[in-house]
């Protein structure tokens, strides 16, 4: 387990070494080695950048692929990130595409569409932000113009996405 964990470049004083060792411990070299070929297709990752992301969130490799597949279609194909912002920022990964991810990009890219966003976020922020600290940027300083925002985005937050995000 050392030696894999090693191997994948994580060196044993890293403070990843042991969420590393965890993750790899119940993982044939064969299974570790299939998931990073699937993470490097899926992802249109390099070998460097698929290193990168694994160093950084070990547990990415306990994710099942469908997980994966869904992730990287919403991020890379809906979001419009670059593979290698994802692969040096692998936290976004972990949090739930329903629960989190879909609905906070909904709500950037309605107040973006509505004009009014002064700049344009990082959705790494975005995403990794609380709950409570998300609502308070993006979602109270605009209740008086879209007053059903917070409304809509508990909504999506519980999965009954709605069409559209109000604007009253």
């Amino acid at each position: 387990m050392v030696a894999c964990a090693e191997g994948i470049g994580v060196p044993r004083g890293s403070g990843m070494f042991r969420p590393m060792l965890r993750a790899v411990a119940f993982l044939s070299q064969e299974k570790i080695t299939a998931k990073v070929n699937y993470m490097k297709n899926t992802f249109r990752w390099s070998d460097a950048e698929v290193g990168i992301a694994i160093s950084k969130a070990p547990t990415l490799l306990t994710r099942d692929k469908e997980s994966l597949q869904h992730r990287s279609e919403f991020l890379i194909s809906v979001v419009g990130l670059a593979p290698a912002y994802i692969a040096y920022r692998p936290a976004m990964l972990m949090y739930s595409l329903e629960g989190r991810i879909r609905p906070r990009y909904y709500v950037v890219k309605f107040l973006k569409e509505n004009g009014l966003l002064k700049c344009d976020p990082s959705y790494y922020t975005v995403f990794k932000e609380s709950d409570m600290t998300f609502k308070k940027k993006f979602i109270h300083p605009h209740k008086e113009a879209a007053p059903h925002l917070e409304k809509d985005y508990d909504a999506a937050c519980k999965g009954e996405v709605p069409t559209n995000f109000r604007f009253t």
